[in-house]
């Protein structure tokens, strides 16, 4: 009987481990993105764009994306965000090669904004308001929102023709699951 208790309670100890490190694991790739209106929970895909997933992190992690506003936000396309100077030319520092993937420009998801050339992704990011195929596998996909849509649905919108909004939105704090001081 001993060695039976000890024998589940070993399996018992294996499996909350486990159950641990995963929740960890996922706390890792996990944003939160905090507007306005509230909370936007996103997960991270580093299996299809580990380097862009990498810098998103670094960037949270520093503070870069705090006080940032939606600079360009069209209505049934996207939000576009990250560029420290509010005009959309503006960006880190740092270009990033190109990780384009299968994964789909459906409504939720985040991907990189760049210019012309494919390998010019920097900071700036968008979410996906509506679904967007014709960017597919043409831009670097990242993350989806798991939860908080109806704020980033809240977010100001800019002019029809051209997406730049007057008085536009912030990100009041975006941070790495992980990191969240309790």
């Amino acid at each position: 009987m001993k060695k039976f208790t000890a024998l589940i309670a070993t399996a018992l100890l294996a499996v909350m481990t486990t159950f641990q490190t995963t929740m960890a694991a996922d706390l890792e790739n996990t944003l939160y993105l905090d507007l306005k209106d509230g909370r936007v929970v996103i997960e991270l895909l580093p299996d299809l764009a580990p380097t862009h997933v990498a810098r998103i992190k670094e960037l949270t992690r520093k503070g870069f994306y705090d006080g940032i506003v939606f600079h360009r936000v069209i209505e049934g396309f996207m939000a576009q965000t990250g560029d420290p100077t509010g005009t959309g030319t503006g960006g880190s520092g740092e270009k990033l090669k190109a990780e384009f993937n299968a994964e789909p420009h459906v409504r939720g998801v985040l991907s990189m904004a760049r210019s012309g050339h494919p390998d010019s992704a920097d900071s700036q990011f968008f979410i996906v308001l509506e679904d967007a195929p014709h960017l597919d596998r043409q831009y670097t996909a990242w993350g989806r929102v798991s939860s908080g849509m109806e704020f980033v649905d809240a977010i100001k919108r800019g002019h029809p023709s051209s997406g730049a909004v007057d008085g536009p939105d912030k990100i009041v704090k975006m941070q790495v699951a992980a990191d969240e001081k309790k």
